[in-house]
């Protein structure tokens, strides 16, 4: 998995006045959890823009005061109103421990079932995946090239020995489903197999 390198300062003072002058600064506070003590530090808030403003999943390697910890972005805050970054948790990776985290999906390959005149339902986007930090995806493929009309693609035909899916083995990744467009010969062949079944 990509990695986002953040430059930031350790924090003296976690109190409300000091956290309101970050802000002002144009600074985000943030913590590191997950190791012996939490780490707090600040960074400048446009040190997030490829972390937080992306579809894409990273981990992040937090240069605090030329102390180096590899991390995974746990929870974030905004502003209501003006969207601004308030805090951000990370999360310490270690080598030997494993973490959860939420993985896109990418679709591969040409739905006979769509060009038949199908709705393509692409109903989880993100999966949630527990691996050892190495083995993390930048995103999980799924192949969509054999999905007919009436057909569903399940988390288990994505299974892969680096990684486990976290969601039960019926879950719905894609399916086709029946639209007015779809051409009779596919709504036929549709019926036919629900017949056989």
């Amino acid at each position: 998995m990509k990695s986002i390198t953040i430059k930031g300062s350790k924090r003296e003072s976690v109190g409300k006045v000091a956290t309101k002058a970050l802000r002002n600064a144009g600074m985000v506070p943030c913590v590191i959890y997950g190791g012996e003590t939490p780490i707090h530090f600040s960074a400048e808030e446009k040190a997030f823009k490829n972390l937080v403003y992306t579809p894409n999943v990273y981990t992040a390697s937090i240069n605090v005061d030329g102390q180096k910890i590899s991390a995974i972005l746990q929870d974030i805050q905004f502003h209501p109103v003006t969207d601004k970054i308030l805090h951000i948790d990370f999360y310490q990776l270690f080598d030997d421990k494993e973490i959860t985290m939420n993985i896109p999906v990418k679709l591969t390959g040409t739905s006979p079932g769509v060009l038949n005149g199908g709705a393509l339902r692409f109903t989880n986007r993100k999966l949630k995946v527990k691996a050892l930090p190495v083995n993390l995806p930048d995103f999980v493929t799924a192949d969509i090239s054999k999905l007919k009309i009436g057909n569903k693609l399940f988390v288990t035909s994505l299974a892969n020995d680096d990684y486990t899916f976290m969601h039960p083995d019926n879950t719905v990744i894609v399916q086709v489903r029946t639209s007015r467009n779809a051409t009779v010969g596919e709504e036929e062949e549709e019926e036919t197999e629900a017949a056989a079944e």
